[in-house]
């Protein structure tokens, strides 16, 4: 078994066992069954879990994320004292992280949705969607923690600073977008709202989402430039593209930083 491997073992073993993945496994489960019970089909379940997707896996994977980092300085110091590779041990410790947390959030939504079935295409499609949205937001805000962790001696500061990144990404981007649509409304701003869009990947996962019911009225300015630009399919595609690339950018920045870092 190689060096990533064994680590990655462990860290799934030590986080499965973490109240914050139960509870957070149990807040899916409970919220997906209430909707179930009170009526919902498939498709009105996973458009009434949108928005608890987007802000709740954002949160909890950046704040727990970034928490079980400083709680692990000393396991790391004490691996780095042993021949291990240092990037064998940063994709161990990310893989670790990242994998319950994603493990959590399926099961909590799907095993609800396979006891009230999502047998027709559609909603099976629905669920899909929402549960590769909900897997990506994890991988995105997963990484970023670690960027986070390792930017930061301070566990205070390194929490503020996770907490502050998930009210921007929220709360407060979309407020500037709005901004900066009225303040130049009179110029051609549909590049420049797809570049703002890109750039925050909760509006990204809004977009994958929304493209994929169709609903126009709720999209709002980008996501109607969005799909007036690239069209549904191709949308679709762009948001998981444009995630994928957000994962990937902070992985390599904070194996950088972990390379370089002296614990």
């Amino acid at each position: 078994m190689s060096t990533t491997a064994k680590i990655l073992k462990y860290q799934i073993q030590d986080v499965l066992r973490s109240r914050w993945v139960v509870g957070y496994s149990l807040i899916f489960l409970l919220l997906t069954l209430a909707l179930f019970w009170f009526g919902g089909d498939v498709q009105r379940v996973v458009l009434s879990l949108m928005n608890v997707v987007l802000l709740f896996i954002p949160l909890v994977s950046l704040l727990f994320g970034t928490l079980y980092l400083y709680y692990q300085r000393e396991f790391i110091e004490m691996l780095l004292a042993q021949p291990v590779g240092r990037g064998s041990l940063f994709a161990g410790l990310y893989s670790g992280l990242a994998g319950p947390l994603a493990l959590a959030f399926i099961l909590g939504i799907g095993l609800p949705c396979a006891i009230y079935g999502a047998t027709d295409p559609a909603s099976a499609g629905s669920l899909a969607v929402l549960v590769a949205t909900g897997v990506l937001l994890t991988l995105v805000f997963t990484a970023l923690a670690c960027v986070v962790a390792l930017a930061f001696e301070d566990r205070a500061t390194g929490l503020g600073v996770a907490l502050l990144l998930w009210l921007w990404a929220a709360v407060l981007y979309d407020g500037v977008v709005l901004l900066v649509a009225v303040v130049f409304g009179d110029y051609p701003l549909e590049l420049p709202m797809i570049t703002l869009t890109l750039a925050n990947p909760i509006d990204l996962g809004r977009i994958l989402l929304l493209l994929r019911f169709d609903i126009a009225a709720l999209m709002g300015y980008t996501g109607a430039v969005f799909e007036r630009f690239f069209g549904s399919t191709r949308g679709v595609a762009l948001s998981a593209i444009a995630l994928l690339l957000w994962t990937a950018v902070p992985l390599a920045i904070g194996l950088r930083r972990f390379r370089r870092k002296d614990f």
